[in-house]
């Protein structure tokens, strides 16, 4: 390889990775090694061989980049921002299983307490049946009728 085609090659590969860091990553492209190989036009192995020095750089700034909250590659944020939606959702999920199962536990209780309390009306009831005559008083079923007009308003003191 010439001189000239080297510095060529090596153009084309840092022009190759501002393009990759900087965005938007053409489609069917990543910001990885393949990436930066494809878009320069050079092949990997010229790449590590002749120019590892690059392929240092290009790890150093990506990685920079991300550090810093920029992700060159916006499929690699979105992943990103995906698996943290995923693993609050299943953190939700667990919360609310968790909240249900208790739900459900109170209203097993309560379900119980209620069967409880119906039996010992029911037994009650049988009992005042049986004795009518007995020491046991019954109570009205049903409230006396409420009377319609409003009582009248107190006589103020002037």
């Amino acid at each position: 390889m010439t001189h000239n085609h080297q510095v060529e090659a090596e153009d084309r590969i840092r022009t190759a990775m501002q393009q990759l860091l900087a965005g938007p990553i053409p489609d069917g492209l990543k910001c990885d090694v393949k990436s930066l190989c494809t878009l320069a036009g050079v092949p990997r192995a010229t790449l590590y061989r002749t120019y590892p020095h690059l392929k240092a750089e290009f790890d150093r700034q990506r990685t920079t980049a991300q550090q810093a909250g920029r992700q060159p590659d916006p499929r690699l944020a979105q992943i990103e921002r995906l698996k943290t939606e995923v693993a609050t959702l299943r953190e939700r999920l667990s919360r609310k299983n968790a909240e249900l199962d208790a739900l459900k536990e109170f209203q097993a209780t309560a379900l119980s307490r209620l069967a409880a309390q119906h039996h010992v009306i029911t037994m009650l009831r049988k009992e005042l049946e049986s004795a009518p005559h007995s020491h046991i008083r019954t109570l009205p079923s049903s409230r006396p009728p409420r009377s319609n007009t409003l009582a009248p308003e107190p006589k103020s003191r002037a």
